[in-house]
């Protein structure tokens, strides 16, 4: 054998060690790899999972009734098109006018009650209605509006159907999630005659990261596209498609009303502009950056009362209130 070969034959008895714990360093790796995909697909599809649904035995339910703030009221309930019980109350109307109050993700009717009180003092009836899969409803599968805008028609023509309510001074008002919801429900029914949107999102995917984050603690990337993939798969449609930007211009030449928090951290805090920017006249958007998710009425009392109980009564018009000081509709106020 010559020199050659010899070296040759020691490099491969010296290599083939080497080559066997790459080639098994490298499938080891490869195993990681799919473990940790795997690991994480189940994760993200779990998250998904919590995220669209809220089952009866975990859900937020209202400690309080309307009675508790002084208010008279009835226990309502309607039946939506696809054969799901919702319950509400209605606080009657000294003025004819209305307005429908729609909680926000996972929340429940009794947190829109302080306010609705203070609306029946200025005047205003008030529905104070639930969503399916909230409060005592039917329902588990919560879909950011794809299903829900059959509660919000149920729920109208209840208020619609009411002989103490005059049908050109219904509006309605959404919080967060209630509020793209409101946005989403008015575009399509010219009969909603002002809305109100307090820190409503614009969009699924302007608002996903921040969500995310805020409700299952993952970083954005590379779990928020993940967690709206399993979402949607599971719900069979893709959340691209929830975008109150595409809906807001179609509900001018009725007013709408925006406030977004600077310091939210449920949902983008960019929201508030882009829906105002996508909005037609008449328009209004109070921003105020110190504040975070729907702290408005909760740490703006007085100022509340002014500017946003000051656009009921210039469009749907009761004179129930005290005279405020109109804002000019069109522009944005700091």
């Amino acid at each position: 054998m010559d020199a050659g070969a010899i070296h040759a034959r020691r490099l491969a008895i010296h290599n083939g060690p080497v080559q066997r714990w790459v080639r098994r360093s490298a499938a080891l790796l490869g195993a990681i790899v799919v473990v940790a995909a795997v690991g994480m697909g189940y994760d993200t599809r779990t998250q998904a999972h919590r995220l669209i649904t809220n089952p009866m035995s975990t859900r937020k339910v209202p400690t309080k009734t309307p009675a508790d703030f002084q208010v008279p009221y009835e226990d309502v309930t309607v039946k939506t098109s696809d054969g799901l019980k919702l319950v509400g109350w209605y606080l009657p109307s000294p003025s004819r006018a209305v307005v429908m109050f729609v909680h926000g993700y996972k929340d429940s009717r009794g947190n829109m009650l302080e306010s609705a009180a203070l609306y029946h003092r200025h005047g205003y009836g008030a529905l104070v209605l639930s969503l399916r899969g909230h409060d005592r409803s039917d329902g588990e599968t919560l879909s950011f509006g794809h299903e829900e805008m059959k509660d919000l028609d149920a729920w109208f023509h209840y208020v619609e159907s009411r002989p103490d309510i005059d049908q050109d001074k219904i509006g309605i008002l959404g919080v967060s999630m209630g509020g793209a919801l409101a946005i989403q429900y008015a575009a399509g029914n010219p009969h909603i005659q002002a809305l109100v949107a307090d820190c409503a999102f614009s969009s699924m995917n302007d608002t996903i990261a921040a969500s995310v984050k805020y409700f299952t603690g993952l970083p954005p990337f590379p779990f928020a596209p993940m967690i709206g993939f399993w979402a949607g798969h599971e719900l069979g449609f893709s959340l691209d498609e929830i975008d109150a930007k595409k809906a807001i211009g179609r509900i001018s030449p009725r007013p709408v009303f925006l406030m977004q928090g600077g310091a939210d951290k449920v949902i983008s805090p960019s929201s508030g502009e882009l829906l105002y920017r996508a909005a037609g006249e008449p328009k209004e958007l109070w921003y105020d950056p110190a504040l975070g998710h729907a702290r408005f009425f909760a740490e703006r009392r007085d100022e509340y009362e002014r500017r946003v109980l000051g656009f009921w009564d210039k469009y749907l018009g009761t004179g129930g209130g005290r005279q405020i000081d109109r804002q000019a509709s069109g522009t944005r106020h700091q």
